[in-house]
């Protein structure tokens, strides 16, 4: 199934139903009066988070949805029945956003959450709403008020208890691959990664989500490489596994590039916790490792872990270190010390 996270759609909630001009006609009550009902409210139209969906593929076949208008109102006093109302089910972590994709309408982050984006137009009254003493026969009626009607955006941000990032070819997916039973797409070359992916890892017992981010490139938070959208998806990770390539020249430089591009994005990204790890160990000497892992470690100023997805080095001491912060940014009331770092 192809991953969507973003789709714009338009929605219409439903008119409300006419009054009705009647009047009572029975044997022997030559002069019975109005009885005209009032019209239905028009449909709703309302949004809804549901369990079993993670992307937006759906909105790219049916972008429009328009709630039933409510029906007319009726003689003998019967009002008309409220249109139906359309429920819109949607993933968790999405975000209806206003047309000019920035003003967040409603953000859903937890199954079973709903919010009604449109209400359905009022419907008009029938003829016995304005029966009075002076005006006995009234022959006036109300149509129904129009319903509402708008573009709006989707955004899907993932929720994730992990969010791998790094430059394209760091690693990211492998290392997804190597802790659980995703199947990402692994080359070695840039940008294979073309859709985020979700993991789900044990350990101990235990489990939590990994999200494999797109690579990021310079400019990302300006849009380059898509790199804007997605840097959304880590907006909602609770730790932020950065994973640099042990391979490339310079790995300060590329450390730097993401934190850049982190802080340079907004929100809470940069103030995010961190764990570096200097991936693709097994194809560097133990020389190359110690001054590669004392450069990373100057540059982000923090200890830094060496790893290797596809041989597996470090991975299990990763993933308990990645367990400990989540179990602490949850607020968990378990005692557990946090890692020490060994580089």
């Amino acid at each position: 199934m192809k991953f969507l996270d973003e789709a714009k759609i338009f929605i219409k909630s439903g008119t409300g139903g006419d009054g009705c001009v009647g009047f009572r006609r029975e044997k022997n009550i030559p002069f019975g009066g109005p009885n005209g009902g009032n019209g239905g409210r028009g449909g709703d139209i309302v949004f809804e988070c549901v369990d079993g969906l993670n992307t937006l593929i759906d909105f790219r076949y049916q972008q429009h949805f328009k709630a039933k208008r409510g029906i007319h109102g009726m003689g003998s006093n019967r009002d008309g029945p409220k249109g139906a109302t359309i429920i819109i089910k949607v993933p968790v972590g999405t975000q209806v956003l206003d047309e000019d994709n920035e003003t967040i309408i409603a953000d859903f982050t937890e199954v079973g959450q709903s919010q009604k984006i449109l209400k359905g137009g009022d419907g008009g009254f029938g003829n016995a709403h304005f029966k009075t003493s002076t005006n006995q026969a009234p022959r006036r009626f109300d149509p129904g008020w129009p319903g509402e009607e708008r573009w709006v955006w989707l955004r899907l941000k993932l929720i994730a208890d992990v969010g791998l990032v790094g430059l394209p070819n760091a690693g990211k997916s492998t290392f997804l691959a190597a802790v659980s039973r995703a199947k990402p797409k692994i080359a070695d070359y840039p940008f294979t990664t073309l859709h985020p992916n979700l993991g789900v890892v044990g350990v101990d017992e235990e489990e939590f989500v990994v999200a494999d981010i797109p690579g990021l490139i310079e400019g990302a938070h300006e849009g380059a490489g898509l790199g804007h959208r997605f840097l959304g998806h880590v907006e909602r990770c609770r730790v932020l596994l950065h994973l640099v390539d042990g391979t490339a020249d310079d790995v300060a430089a590329s450390y730097r590039t993401i934190r850049g591009e982190l802080e340079a994005y907004g929100g809470e990204l940069k103030d995010k916790i961190e764990i570096v790890a200097l991936n693709k160990c097994d194809a560097l000497t133990k020389d190359d490792i110690i001054e590669k892992l004392k450069v990373l470690k100057k540059a982000s100023g923090s200890e830094v872990m060496k790893l290797s997805g596809i041989a597996g080095l470090g991975v299990e001491k990763m993933l308990r270190a990645l367990n400990a912060i989540i179990h602490e940014e949850r607020g968990d009331n378990i005692v557990e010390e946090r890692t020490v770092f060994e580089p």
